[in-house]
């Protein structure tokens, strides 16, 4: 069992490392639109079995970025600016909710939330862009997972965050030092238990993107 939990395990990382490599190539123009993405090709680029290609894969699908095609293959879709915000009014409310529902939980304790934030702006400071991104994930989800509610977890963490934060990176511009200060209100208004301001700071933080023709950050 515990071998079988392993293999699990490995094959989830290996997919995730695999779903990144690729994500990127798509978006650097490497595989442009109606390029066949082939598993066993992959699979002996990368070095690995199928499995984690095929996982990537399927990852990459979920969010639109390829398409399987019955007995033809995969391939990679063209990508309208569109199809990279849709996802940004969803993750609008379940901001807004696990905002409001992390206050009262936090009772104000925010040292995780503010620790994870001085990461990000040391990182953006840096211009190391996988590490900000990747605290960028953290913060949020230190208040959905405040928030105490495991069915909002699960929802917030099934639309690949990380990989979805990569995207609106890659595809757009970021002004040094942009991403962090953004934050800092929905960090401000959880240290005075303001539920209501760390609701609307939330819905502010991806609603202004929303907006215009550059996906959010």
């Amino acid at each position: 069992m515990a071998n079988t939990a392993q293999g699990a395990i490995t094959r989830t990382i290996l997919g995730d490392q695999v779903r990144d490599a690729l994500l990127e190539r798509i978006l650097e123009g490497d595989y442009p639109p109606g390029t066949r993405l082939v598993e066993t090709q992959l699979a002996k680029e990368f070095g690995t079995s199928q499995a984690p290609v095929r996982e990537a894969l399927r990852d990459l699908e979920a969010m639109r970025l390829v398409q399987a095609r019955p007995f033809h293959g995969t391939y990679v879709r063209e990508i309208g600016s569109d199809e990279l915000l849709e996802v940004y009014p969803v993750r609008t409310v379940l901001e807004d909710l696990a905002a409001r529902l992390a206050t009262p939980r936090l009772a104000g304790d925010v040292a995780a939330i503010a620790d994870c934030l001085e990461t990000m702006r040391t990182a953006e400071a840096a211009g190391d862009t996988r590490s900000a991104i990747q605290h960028h994930v953290r913060f949020h989800q230190l208040i959905v997972e405040a928030s105490g509610n495991s069915i909002l977890l699960h929802v917030w963490q099934s639309l690949a965050i990380e990989a979805r934060t990569r995207i609106t990176f890659m595809a757009g511009e970021v002004a040094p030092g942009v991403l962090w200060e953004q934050h800092v209100p929905i960090l401000r208004a959880l240290e005075r238990q303001d539920a209501d301001d760390a609701a609307a700071q939330a819905r502010i933080h991806f609603e202004q993107f929303g907006q215009t023709d550059t996906p959010p950050r």
